[in-house]
């Protein structure tokens, strides 16, 4: 059998509310927004008894999402938001974007700062920088050139 796609990337926050407005102004649309509990949720996550909150966003392609969420119960017991690059495991989502200079413009209005001192260009083909969005996510946004 044969992979179909690569469904979501999810993403725990401490805000939903404020996560939802900064994918929203990257151009994610917000598809859907729920609680999730009950035993069946725990048997999948392994948590047990779990209540969180998720809000799903699609890029405007409708073929990726982002699962943000929210947990109120059990509550979150580590923190990766400032880790390094470099650090192993999942780190970073990478967004292709038509205007990196104007995507930063306006991520900033959302607390977006990037990680280096500039927006670095690769030969002639992408713009690239890495930033850190809301509470301190690191976020890949790529231009294509040409």
């Amino acid at each position: 059998m044969a992979l179909k796609r690569m469904d979501n990337v999810g993403i725990v926050v401490e805000s939903l509310d404020a996560a939802i407005s900064f994918f929203a102004e990257l151009g994610l649309e917000l598809e859907g927004r729920a609680m999730v509990e009950g035993e069946w949720a725990g048997r999948v996550t392994g948590l047990g008894d779990q209540r969180v909150e998720i809000a799903m966003m699609r890029t405007p392609d409708n073929h990726s999402r982002l699962e943000l969420s929210r947990f109120i119960t059990p509550p979150v017991v580590a923190d990766h938001r400032n880790a390094p690059v470099n650090a192993l495991g999942y780190l970073r989502v990478m967004f292709a974007v038509d205007d990196i200079d104007d995507t930063l413009v306006r991520l900033r209005k959302h607390g977006a700062e990037l990680v280096s001192s500039e927006v670095v260009q690769y030969q002639d083909a992408y713009r690239l920088c890495y930033i850190r969005g809301p509470e301190g996510l690191l976020i890949g946004l790529a231009q294509e050139l040409g």
